[in-house]
């Protein structure tokens, strides 16, 4: 979440080098909603949001997504579900997708139908199971399920586990540690093409146990060590990103679907750096991770999380970066 060393670091920004220099983040849109379902039917869902209790309808074009396309009496009460609505309005669910997970790292442990992932930046490791009716498809994109090697996947969580249900990406040919070495970049832009991600900060918990789960921002791979606490490991971008700090706003285009919005710098990511990778959204793009937005700016910028990615140019104002 946004720190108040954050906010005003913005603030700062602005008054000293004028309000172009630190746009305000663009509020979550009404349109995206996540929340623990209490009761769903066959004409409508109800889910417990911070607003409260909420009921939406949905229409015969409305998809339910949990692991691949459900009906809407297949939603149960428990789920964690997000909901991207009707441009009408609030009212009508356009997209849902239930219990929700990627994981994305390097792998640790292999065994059996099972591995172990190191997200990176000390976040805690994620179990991985590959279940048979999607294994096919995850190791056509994921040939090397070995330590070593990155795995990047959307699935569902089960049991504190993410049942992977299809790559997000397709994985390097050789293992982390052996990666070509990148040149340092010398110049960086304040305009980048590439990849926008995404990922849960609360892993699967609902806003009334995790307040992360609401969060609005962006992960981002190219963060300054001396602005950002902790330890951001990242490694050189394939991207000539420019140093960050927490705090910082990036003004991102979906290129996909030409929706914009300004969000913060709230975390590390890592893992984008290491991916040198494309996206098949709408067409491929330069390669490379510009960042990884939390689950609700993703499905509000226009994402599939199924998907997983979509293309993007990022600009930052000449004096963040």
């Amino acid at each position: 979440m946004m720190t108040d060393s954050g906010r005003e670091r913005r603030r700062f920004t602005s008054t000293v080098l004028g309000a172009a220099a630190a746009p305000e983040p663009t509020p979550i849109h009404q349109r995206v909603v996540r929340g623990v379902v209490v009761d769903a039917t066959r004409y409508m869902f109800c889910l417990a949001t911070p607003r409260g209790e909420e009921r939406f309808l949905y229409e015969n074009s409305t998809t339910f997504w949990r692991g691949g396309e459900i009906l809407a009496t297949e939603l149960r009460p428990g789920d964690d579900v997000v909901v991207r609505c009707s441009q009408d309005g609030r009212l009508i669910a356009e997209r849902v997708w239930a219990r929700v997970a990627r994981a994305t790292g390097v792998i640790v442990e292999r065994e059996g139908d099972t591995l172990t992932l190191d997200p990176g930046h000390g976040r805690p490791r994620t179990t991985v199971v590959l279940p048979y009716r999607t294994s096919g498809r995850i190791t056509v994109r994921h040939p090397r399920l070995e330590p070593g090697y990155l795995f990047d996947a959307v699935g569902i969580w089960e049991d504190g586990a993410v049942w992977a249900a299809r790559p997000a990406t397709t994985q390097p040919p050789h293992p982390l540690d052996a990666s070509p070495r990148r040149p340092p970049v010398r110049e960086y832009s304040t305009t980048v093409e590439g990849i926008v991600s995404w990922y849960d900060p609360a892993r699967g918990r609902s806003s009334h146990l995790d307040p992360r789960a609401q969060a609005p921002g962006a992960a981002y791979p190219a963060l300054d060590r001396s602005g950002h606490e902790g330890r951001c490991d990242r490694r050189t971008s394939c991207l000539p990103l420019p140093l960050l700090s927490t705090g910082a706003t990036l003004s991102l285009r979906n290129d996909c679907t030409r929706d914009t919005a300004v969000v913060p710098v709230i975390d590390c990511a890592a893992s984008d750096s290491w991916f040198c990778d494309l996206c098949p959204a709408c067409g491929t793009r330069a390669a490379g991770r510009i960042a990884s937005l939390t689950m609700t700016s993703f499905v509000a910028l226009g994402g599939l999380l199924e998907v997983g990615c979509f293309n993007a140019t990022m600009t930052v104002a000449n004096q963040e970066g």
